[in-house]
């Protein structure tokens, strides 16, 4: 029971990482569960050991697949779906991080393009500073995503 207790703690510990970089709790148990039993699990044992329903852990699943986290597989002569992490976690999140962050920036830029038209000219240095501020944003971006993950 303790043992139990304990390893629903560091999974909601991962969980809240998952929560900060814009993922749900879900998606962040899903990978500390897989993380912390180390092998293939199928759904339905996701299910029980997250708390959520078989039906959120397979839409969660989707997008884990589509970033690269999780791969899910049919085992000859067994109907049951099973998933495992795929490739490196960190380096997979790191992509995840810096493609949000990207986007966010390159969206921002785009809202500001109406913002440095305005006959107001407050309105328009603002929008010039940001847009400064923001590219150089970008460029540190970049340098970031050359950055290797630690492998050990």
């Amino acid at each position: 029971m303790e043992e139990e207790k304990s390893l629903r703690v560091l999974n909601d510990l991962f969980s809240r990482v998952a929560r900060s970089l814009g993922y749900s709790s879900v998606h962040g148990k899903i990978i500390g569960v897989l993380l912390l039993e180390g092998r293939e699990m199928s759904l339905q044992e996701l299910a029980r050991a997250t708390g959520y329903s078989p039906a959120s852990i397979s839409l969660s699943l989707d997008l884990l697949e589509v970033l690269g986290l999780v791969k899910k597989v049919r085992r000859s002569g067994d109907r049951k779906l099973y998933v495992k992490l795929e490739g490196d976690v960190l380096d997979v999140l790191r992509h995840a991080i810096l493609a949000k962050v990207k986007q966010n920036i390159a969206a921002t830029l785009l809202e500001l393009e109406r913002y440095k038209m305005s006959k107001n000219a407050k309105i328009k240095r603002a929008a010039n500073v940001l847009e400064k501020e923001l590219k150089r944003l970008g460029n540190y971006v970049d340098k970031l995503a050359e950055v290797e993950v630690p492998r050990d």
